[in-house]
Parts: C-alpha cells; sequence; structure tokens
C-alpha cells in the first residue's frame, strides 16, 4: 500500500446476545434480556461508537433439552421487528436488523413489515435471513410441517427475490403495478401495500458457513455474518465466498463479510488473558459443559463427571435428545475429533468445551485489539466483525470507549457517519427504482 492509499475500512456491529452459553448471568452488571431499557442502553452504545448496526437473533420456538426448556436461553424475548420500529425512535443513524425466518413466514407480509421499518428509520432496515428444517419448530404453525433440509435454502432464495420482486413492484414517486409471481415456492399475485422505501431494498443478511449457505450468500445477500476462527480461517473463507460473487454478476464489495466474534480488554495482555479465562468459566460451567456435550452426543450425560474424561461410548446421530436446535451435521465425527483434542492435551469434559466451542475472539490491551481487528480486515480475513458481548445491557461500553478511538486514530474506522442509511454506511449502492 503506498502512502495515499486509504486502509480498508472496518465495519462493525453489536448483536444483542441471549442464546446459548455466550452472556454471563452471574455477572451483577448482568441486566435484563426483556426491558427495552436494555436494548435501548446497547443500541445507543453502537451509535455512540458509529457502528453500521444493531443486530437481533431469534427463534420460533423455546428450544428443549431433555424435555425441559433449554436453561441458557432467554425465555420471552420480545419479537424482533417490534423492539426495532421502536429502537428507531430512540436512534438516528444506526442500521436495525432483524433475524426472520424464510421458512415459516410469507413474503408479501414480512416484505411488508421490513419496508414499514425501512420507511419509519429513514432507510436503515435489515433482514437476516434464516431458514428451518425441524419439524419441532413446525409444530407452532398452521402448516405443522417443515422442509426437507435440502429445500431450505431452495424457498429462501425464492423467499429473497419474492420481496424484492414485491419491494420494485412500486416504482419511486408513482403508483403500485400489479405484481404476480409463480414458482415452486410461491404462487401470489396483487399489488403491494407500501411504497418504495429509503434504500429501495432492505439490507439482506445471510448467516451460515456450509457451501450452500456461502452459495445464497453469493446470490441474494449484501452481508455474511459467518463464524470462522483464525486469520487464516477467515482469509479461506473470505477468498472462497468472494471467488463466488462472479457466477451471480457481482462485485466483491456488494457483500460484505462479516464474522461474529467476542472481545475481551485488560490493560495489560496477562490481564487480558486472565479477564478472558475467567469468562470462558463462568459461561461454561460445570453444567454447562455435560448440556453442550449432550448436544454433540445426543444421549443423557449426567453421570459423567464435567471434570474428567471425554465419554467412550459413540454419538446417538438419530436422538430427540435436544430440540430445536439445528443438530450436528456429523455427531460421529465431531466427538471423535473432540476425543482426539482431549487426549493430545489431556482436557477434561469441561476444558474440551471451554475450547472448542467459543467464538473467535480478540484478546488483549485496546491498542492490541485494534492492532489485530486492522490486521484481519487489511488481509482480507473479513470487511468487519459483529461484536457479541457476554454482558447485558453494558457490555458494548468499553469497547465504544477504548477501542473505536484507536481504530479511528488508525484511520480504518470513520470519525463520523457521512450518510444516513444503512446502504451508505456499508457502502452498498442502492437498487435502481423501476421504470
Amino acid at each position: 500500500m503506498n502512502d495515499r492509499q486509504q486502509p480498508r475500512q472496518i465495519h462493525l456491529a453489536a448483536h444483542f446476545p441471549g442464546v446459548n452459553n455466550t452472556t454471563v448471568w452471574a455477572d451483577p452488571r448482568s441486566g435484563s434480556q426483556i426491558d427495552f431499557s436494555s436494548f435501548d442502553h446497547l443500541a445507543r452504545t453502537a451509535e455512540r461508537g458509529l457502528f453500521d448496526f444493531f443486530f437481533l437473533a431469534e427463534g420460533l420456538r423455546l428450544r428443549e433439552h431433555g424435555g425441559r426448556i433449554h436453561d441458557l436461553d432467554v425465555v420471552g424475548r420480545p419479537e424482533s421487528l417490534t423492539v426495532l420500529n421502536a429502537l428507531a425512535a430512540v436512534t438516528d443513524r444506526l442500521g436495525l436488523a432483524a433475524t426472520v425466518n424464510a421458512t415459516f413466514n410469507e413474503p408479501y407480509e414480512l416484505a411488508r413489515r421490513l419496508a414499514s421499518l425501512d420507511h419509519l428509520s429513514g432507510g436503515r432496515a435489515a433482514w437476516n435471513v434464516v431458514t428451518s428444517s425441524d419439524a419441532f419448530t413446525g409444530e407452532n404453525f398452521r402448516r405443522g410441517g417443515y422442509l426437507d433440509r435440502a429445500d431450505r435454502y431452495t424457498r429462501a432464495a425464492e423467499f429473497v427475490a419474492v420481496a424484492r420482486e414485491l419491494w420494485d413492484s412500486w416504482p419511486e414517486g408513482g403508483a403500485p403495478r400489479p405484481f404476480a409471481h409463480r414458482g415452486e415456492q410461491f404462487d401470489i399475485e396483487g399489488r403491494f401495500g407500501v411504497p418504495r422505501s429509503p434504500q429501495g431494498h432492505p439490507v439482506v443478511i445471510q448467516a451460515g458457513d456450509s457451501d450452500e449457505g456461502r452459495e445464497f450468500a453469493a446470490s441474494a445477500a449484501d452481508i455474511i455474518f459467518t463464524r470462522h476462527g483464525g486469520l487464516e480461517a477467515g482469509r479461506a473463507f473470505y477468498a472462497d465466498v468472494k471467488r463466488r460473487l462472479a457466477a451471480y454478476g457481482r462485485a466483491p464489495g456488494d457483500l460484505k463479510i462479516m464474522p461474529g466474534v467476542t472481545f475481551v480488554l485488560g490493560d495489560t495482555a496477562a490481564e487480558a488473558q486472565e479477564r478472558a479465562a475467567e469468562i470462558r468459566r463462568q459461561q461454561v460451567s460445570p453444567q454447562t459443559a455435560i448440556l453442550a456435550l449432550e448436544q454433540v452426543w445426543g444421549v443423557d450425560l449426567s453421570g459423567y463427571d464435567p471434570d474428567g474424561p471425554l465419554p467412550d461410548i459413540d454419538p446417538d446421530p438419530g436422538s430427540q435428545l435436544v430440540q430445536g436446535r439445528v443438530r450436528h451435521a456429523d455427531p460421529l465425527a465431531l466427538a471423535a475429533k473432540w476425543r482426539a483434542l482431549s487426549e493430545e492435551k489431556g482436557l477434561s469434559i469441561r476444558q474440551t468445551v471451554i475450547e472448542t466451542t467459543g467464538r473467535q475472539s480478540f484478546i488483549g490491551t485496546p491498542e492490541a485489539v485494534a492492532g489485530e481487528m486492522a490486521r484481519f480486515v487489511r488481509d482480507e480475513a473479513a470487511d468487519g466483525f459483529i461484536l457479541v458481548p457476554h454482558l447485558t445491557p453494558g457490555g458494548l461500553d468499553e469497547f465504544v470507549d477504548r477501542v473505536v478511538p484507536l481504530l479511528q486514530e488508525r484511520g480504518v474506522f470513520r470519525t463520523a457517519y457521512t450518510g444516513h442509511t444503512l446502504r451508505d454506511h456499508l457502502g452498498l449502492s442502492r437498487p435502481a427504482a423501476p421504470e
């Protein structure tokens, strides 16, 4: 890079935690996961830090483990788009992203809700498209069924295409035109009920690392929310997904790759590592370690010692012990991998779960974390990051106060919003309005 080239800019987003073992519930600073004040605090902090967007996950059924509601999930979380519409009134520039399932919703209704949020927020809406092949979740819905795993992305791709047809059916400043879609998944016609919104199309996010998920993201998404490990794994993922874009007539900058990450800061490297180790011990209690193991093995392992060795029995691939969670594609292979790691390093059950289930994490002094994040983006392992704090609602405060100013000093992060819409923040073009 010569002196006149601007360094690659980092995109940042904030994830509101609440499922799995991310949140450290025992910390006295851990607040409500349901009160609007918690959403308000985290969103305002993200906007103060000039983040691109605020991101809400969501599930359509309370997950169960051994016939009981899964202890690590939030019970009673308000519906995502409703929360984001409220946040639109207390923020000005921050993007607002909702996770909404393409398997158990319908295009007209969801396209209308997303366009409404885009209008109410002045162009800040985003949709994280997820799918489900789970009959357990399907029991909550009228049709009571589910899609075969192979059909999930087929429906999702057509769903996104139909939503875009609906958004495009109302020209800029004109009257709505009739639409008609005849496809394998949807057969609808009529007139769309909401005028073209500020972004034209709300931003589309896709979450997933599988081959079919990567292909879907390359064909239809603006952002891919991923989970990968270190720098080299990130670079391999980045190169693979960006390579796929050309087949769909898209440029590398048309899709932003933003892995979900955690962070732990300290005044020294040693302090940060000590804090990180304590946080992971709190996240993976002895009970949680056994639950995590049961999700892979699919059998009751409550008789095993969390501080002892991994089970010598094989997983049950057809188990129904865990309901509402995507099962590991090959539990036998995963169990073998965990056993090999445990034997190589002499790890107990709890230690193995701690080592294998954490997200990519940036640990160190604020200066070190800023430098490492900049390196990931500079070396094309990511376009930015979706931060998943371990505390609600104040878990992002320290990052905004201590790391963001250092990123700004390095010239890799904005010092002010330069646009009003989420597409502006991301450097994405506004889809052309229909003639």
